[in-house]
């Protein structure tokens, strides 16, 4: 499974120095490192990548469990006036705590976006719409009228959800509760609003808006990159909410969206913390390992998700021969080492109730430790 054991030295400059400080680390050899994966692996967000507005569309005051939180919908709408034929809005959900004095830190996660426990009407209120609902049904359909005169005490519309007041459910907490009893926000943002997570999408999302519906070049961002910069932007949000301690902002994700939050955290260094789920290859993985997911993997059905120029590295012929991750000019240890100095915690979870023998847990335990030198 390491038919090329020996990973590029992490603390050794281009021109062979050696790297004995943190000063020629933050600025030399990070920066050399940066390069070869924007360059090799990941791809460059582009100089011309327009800005962002961002409008609250929806704040809610709501229960999760037994916190009270504001929830609020935002959308970050995409300057698209160079090519209005790509709309581009990104979609997120913040949702902080207002039982604990603020600002409070906040914890940025890849998914779908949805109100954890949207507030619901007063039981008058609710009266008032189930009244109005029956005569409007009744308009529409008379036939109604002797339904609801049989059943004179049915509602269409009750009230949903536990009561934060009444007993608290069996189990054990969502993730999401725990991290707001913690005094901890959350922010989850859809990827797929910024990029879709597909080939055929290379031309449409961010990518395509900025290349005007066009083929990327080999060194462009691919989806992985596309994602992180959705995120940095997030932040940038959070940099004006006074809720929010923009100091303390983590991102997370799992699969390949542990991929996403890892080279978000590597790039943007705004991010304090990082919490990378199960990445495999293109994440913490070692991509010289052969075990599981494989280059060939990523440079196959996954191609959409790396810079063009990775591509050459799952090539057994080509124009410039044979290329292989041996040849690549840096490794995940890399990525992970320019998370250096903030905490970054890489997990697999339990790997016999995943799927360990895709996700090589063994490939990013080797590939942390080779990082460790440098945090």
């Amino acid at each position: 499974a390491n038919p090329y054991p020996l990973l590029p030295d992490l603390l050794t400059t281009n021109k062979g120095k050696k790297v004995k400080d943190a000063e020629t680390w933050t600025k030399v050899r990070r920066a050399e490192i940066a390069e070869d994966l924007e360059r090799e692996v990941y791809g460059r967000v582009p100089e011309n990548v327009p800005a962002v507005k961002w409008t609250v569309k929806i704040t809610d005051r709501e229960f999760v469990g037994r916190t009270p939180v504001i929830a609020r919908q935002v959308i970050g709408h995409v300057d698209n006036s160079s090519y209005p034929l790509i709309n581009v809005d990104i979609n997120m959900m913040l949702v902080v705590p207002t039982n604990v004095k603020g600002p409070v830190p906040v914890l940025m996660m890849f998914g779908r976006p949805s109100f954890p426990a949207p507030a619901q009407p007063s039981p008058e209120n609710l009266e008032k719409i189930n009244s109005a609902l029956k005569e409007l049904l009744i308009k529409s359909n008379p036939e109604l009228k002797a339904i609801f005169d049989q059943y004179p005490a049915y509602s269409p519309f009750t009230r949903s959800g536990p009561s934060p007041f009444g007993p608290p459910p069996a189990g054990e907490p969502s993730p999401t509760e725990q991290l707001l009893a913690a005094g901890w926000g959350y922010v989850t943002i859809d990827p797929n609003s910024i990029q879709a997570d597909n080939g055929a999408g290379l031309t449409s999302g961010i990518i395509g808006l900025v290349n005007r519906g066009q083929p990327r070049k080999p060194d462009d961002w691919g989806a992985l990159r596309a994602w992180a910069w959705g995120a940095g932007r997030a932040l940038d949000y959070l940099e004006t909410e006074k809720m929010v301690d923009p100091k303390k902002v983590g991102i997370e994700g799992v699969s390949r969206y542990g991929k996403a939050a890892l080279v978000t955290m590597a790039f943007d260094q705004r991010f304090a913390t990082g919490l990378i789920g199960s990445s495999g290859k293109g994440g913490t993985t070692l991509h010289r390992r052969v075990f599981g997911e494989a280059v060939e993997s990523l440079t196959g059905f996954s191609h959409y998700w790396m810079a063009g120029n990775y591509l050459k590295y799952g090539a057994a012929e080509a124009s410039f021969g044979s290329k292989n991750a041996g040849d690549l000019p840096t490794d995940s240890h890399g990525l992970i080492a320019l998370c250096a100095p903030r905490p970054t915690f890489i997990s697999y979870g339990i790997p016999e109730k995943g799927d360990a023998l895709w996700l090589d847990q063994q490939g990013s335990y080797m590939a942390t430790v080779a990082a460790g030198p440098v945090f």
